[in-house]
């Protein structure tokens, strides 16, 4: 490998490194949004039902379903704590 070929790649990753960063820190503001509207969701239902301690079966699948693609996302474990206290609730159909 001659000292040409090692410079035309060094620049190729230069640029593939300029074309991908600006994708890279969209994804992550699109997984922040992402999150945090996962997180008001959780915090809506789980404000809604709290007094009662009771939650409607829907509700409850469709807030479990928040919860793991939140985590997936790699949420923070304040949810978690909510989301233990929700599954502790009755379930009503």
């Amino acid at each position: 490998m001659n000292l040409t070929t090692i410079v035309t790649i060094i620049g190729e990753i230069g640029v593939l490194g300029g074309v991908l960063l600006p994708i890279v820190i969209t994804v992550k503001k699109i997984s922040d949004g992402t999150k945090c509207q996962l997180r008001s969701e959780m915090l809506r239902i789980y404000y809604h039902n709290h007094a009662s301690e009771r939650i409607r079966q829907y509700e409850y699948e469709n807030f479990v379903f928040l919860y793991e693609a939140y985590k997936a996302l790699g949420g923070n474990s304040f949810i978690d704590k909510i989301y233990k206290e929700v599954q502790s609730w009755e379930i009503i159909t």
